[in-house]
């Protein structure tokens, strides 16, 4: 920590931290539960109000998340409301948000309060409003190429969450929870978060620096190393895609049984589930980027715009262009 930083939150404290989160439209409900439950349900387990916190909007209405839930509010975000930590959630939409009076808002708080963070594409608020310069982040792994080439002074990482010294960023729901499991370790000992992963029945198996997977294996990973490590091959490789054979023998098998591993375990060959893996990262540049179609043909591996278009519309009934446009 350097000497003009403030204390960390993450250290042995029983004060109560007061926590405001500014939720925005557009959000997962599954990032607001897992920043907000964790703490409710420590406060619970221990007896006492550990975690001051409230929920707040831009303008004060209730932020619809991408399922259409509403979240209530308390009101609208206010600056110069005291506040220890500052949590800045969102999904889609978020250049719709950057204002200069917001970006300025969430500075202006971010810099009185002791933290401050961005999860999942609260990421992007956080470092438009100029907290993560010079500093190590994450953000979701759909955003991350972009969101490294929009910020070159930040040091974007593919970690499930990052704490770099006030500043703190997670990459999506789950890692959120892992963060607040974190926070209430650090803060309020290991046997007051093992009461709370156990409240939500969560085994938490993953570290804080291991890679965002693009598919996520769930147990996969523990029943057959082999299928797990070839679809991280095929994750990895989405834009220049390796051949079957190469990939199985990354894999120390052949071509026959990794066909027949695919087969038993998700029931189509290791070639159709590359391509569906293309597929689907393509089609979320289509909708939620604005990024040409060459670009996107060339970042999903598929030698021309062309041949993009004929399998994409095969894949999902129509051609990328009319998907995006409506």
């Amino acid at each position: 920590m350097a000497k003009s930083e403030k204390p960390t939150i993450f250290r042995e404290e029983r004060s109560p931290l007061k926590v405001t989160m500014l939720v925005f439209s557009g959000a997962s409900i599954m990032c607001v539960a897992s920043a907000v439950d964790p703490l409710r349900a420590a406060n619970r387990i221990s007896g006492e109000t550990h975690f001051d916190f409230r929920l707040v909007s831009a303008t004060g209405e209730p932020a619809i998340t991408t399922c259409g839930l509403p979240v209530a509010v308390s009101g609208a975000f206010d600056p110069d409301e005291p506040c220890d930590v500052l949590m800045v959630i969102a999904g889609f939409g978020t250049q719709g948000y950057t204002t200069s009076k917001l970006l300025g808002g969430i500075r202006r708080c971010a810099r009185q309060a002791r933290a401050a963070g961005g999860i999942e594409a609260g990421t992007w608020l956080v470092a438009r409003a100029g907290l993560l310069e010079g500093r190590a982040a994450t953000t979701h792994w759909e955003d991350m190429e972009d969101f490294a080439a929009a910020f070159p002074d930040v040091e974007v990482r593919p970690d499930r969450y990052i704490i770099d010294g006030p500043v703190f960023t997670s990459g999506g729901a789950a890692p959120t929870f892992d963060l607040m499991l974190h926070l209430v370790r650090s803060r309020l000992g290991m046997a007051t978060a093992l009461d709370v992963a156990s409240v939500f029945i969560y085994d938490q198996s993953r570290a804080a620096t291991d890679a965002q997977p693009l598919v996520s294996l769930g147990r996969l990973d523990g029943y057959d190393p082999r299928l797990a490590q070839a679809i991280r091959l095929m994750e990895a490789h989405v834009d220049q895609p390796l051949t079957i054979a190469a990939i199985a023998r990354r894999a120390g098998v052949t071509a026959r049984t990794l066909e027949s591993i695919f087969r038993g375990s998700i029931g189509e060959t290791p070639g159709a589930y590359y391509l569906r893996l293309r597929l689907n990262a393509a089609r979320r540049l289509v909708v939620d980027t604005r990024v040409s179609m060459a670009e996107v043909a060339e970042r999903t591996g598929f030698s021309s715009a062309a041949a993009f278009s004929r399998s994409f519309s095969h894949a999902f009934g129509t051609p990328p262009v009319r998907m995006r446009k409506g």
